[in-house]
């Protein structure tokens, strides 16, 4: 019955839209969470609905990985999770998505349009905890209302993003463009995060 119900919840684990494979971490978590990673399954379906009507809108940018649109899925996914789900039990989920994340960089496998890195991980975690607080604060309202209250935290500045131009291309703190190499990408890359509530600019 355990085994059945392990591969019950893995097959449709991934937490957030668009990601196709499933790390060991995770498959590990699933293990030995088996409710809570059905619960994760149940509500993955509906959220990735909300998160793609937001993509698609345009209503905080068009940015993936590192943008805005990024860290609302990590607050609105975790968020949601945490309404349902005891937090302790999402930030080992968090983390052993993030080990994956650096799996994926060793065979320079893509997530979200970007090969992953370490300043990139810092960022979903800080997002997640964001998450975890508001899913906390707002137990009881319905999704469609914690979508927005996870956008005007957003543009309020309480999560973070990378720092970038209005062309996408990524800053150093000091407001200057950076190179990133095409192959052997290093995981530490010298991006950096600021508040959400940055205004892109030329």
């Amino acid at each position: 019955m355990k085994l059945c119900l392990f591969f019950l919840v893995v097959f449709c684990l991934p937490i957030h839209a668009q990601k196709l494979t499933i790390s060991a971490y995770e498959k590990r978590w699933a293990a030995l969470h088996p409710v809570a990673a059905l619960k994760v399954k149940y509500l993955n379906k509906k959220l990735t609905t909300v998160y793609t009507e937001i993509k698609s809108s345009n209503a905080l940018d068009s940015f993936s990985n590192g943008g805005k649109l990024d860290a609302f899925r990590h607050c609105f996914y975790m968020a949601a999770f945490a309404q349902k789900i005891k937090v302790q039990k999402l930030r080992s989920l968090g983390v052993a998505h993030e080990r994956g994340n650096y799996a994926q960089f060793l065979k320079s496998f893509f997530e979200e349009g970007e090969v992953p890195d370490s300043l990139s991980s810092v960022m979903d975690l800080r997002n997640n905890e964001l998450g975890f607080a508001i899913g906390l604060a707002y137990q009881n309202v319905d999704l469609d209302a914690l979508k927005m209250i996870v956008i005007e935290k957003i543009k309020s500045g309480d999560a973070v993003i990378m720092n970038r131009n209005r062309q996408g291309l990524y800053l150093s703190c000091d407001n200057v463009p950076l190179e990133i190499p095409k192959i052997k990408l290093p995981w530490n890359l010298p991006k950096c995060l600021v508040a959400s509530n940055l205004i892109y600019k030329d």
